[in-house]
């Protein structure tokens, strides 16, 4: 039953009109719905959005709570949930439909190609919350914040772009700002090892929890913070 269940989510999904995704990661092509193939490198705002408003990556999105939350909140802006995980996009995309959020987009692909889907300069924006900190040996380079990910980020943000992590792992906290401070092209604009214990957020947009967070899977006592910009 549940593996008819997916399969008829994946049958869905590709039929939402905020859904694209990419089958074959040796040869990247973008798949829009009804299997129609996308180029959307440098034309996401233009053709998808229909606009010209800033684009907004979450990135390991999951259901896609922040791409959703920040979708809700800023109205003027395009927001991108990207995941490898069919079953998780096809809630989030499902729920952006259903509530008419037509500034809510889902890309379903590995993140290691996204420069082969986004254009130099058209990301402003990224947020990576609660990904895997991967605490394997051996397996810290799959971190979203390691250098192979820091080197690929510049190749689609704009000069200035900012990301954010958002994590209750300390192990991939620390590691960040370790990364951080061996590079030249990035700039720790704020950090907080315990953004809770403050009576005021440092940004509102840090009170949107993901599931992951609402159910305290890993049981964290506090959850940490990292702002940080190219230069």
């Amino acid at each position: 039953m549940a593996k008819r269940n997916k399969l008829a989510k994946f049958a869905e999904m590709s039929t939402f009109a905020n859904v694209y995704q990419n089958y074959d990661f040796l040869n990247p092509e973008l798949i829009g719905p009804h299997g129609i193939p996308q180029d959307l490198r440098g034309k996401w705002a233009e053709q998808h959005f229909k606009n010209d408003h800033p684009i907004t990556l979450e990135l390991a999105c999951g259901r896609g709570e922040y791409a959703l939350g920040l979708g809700r909140r800023y109205p003027n802006r395009n927001f991108i949930g990207v995941d490898i995980k069919g079953a998780r996009i096809w809630k989030g995309a499902g729920v952006a439909l259903d509530e008419g959020l037509d500034n809510v987009a889902f890309l379903r692909s590995k993140i290691e190609l996204l420069d082969r889907f986004f254009a130099p300069g058209e990301v402003d924006e990224i947020w990576i919350t609660f990904p895997d900190p991967f605490l394997k040996k051996g397996k810290h380079n799959r971190r979203l914040t390691s250098h192979y990910f820091l080197d690929l980020y510049p190749k689609i943000l704009r000069p200035g772009g900012l990301v954010h992590l958002k994590t209750d792992s300390p192990v991939l906290y620390d590691f960040t700002l370790e990364t951080l401070a061996e590079r030249q092209d990035y700039r720790i604009v704020h950090q907080d090892d315990d953004i809770y214990r403050r009576e005021t957020l440092y940004t509102p947009d840090l009170a949107i929890k993901t599931r992951y967070e609402q159910l305290d899977i890993a049981g964290a006592e506090r959850v940490h913070y990292i702002k940080f910009e190219m230069v």
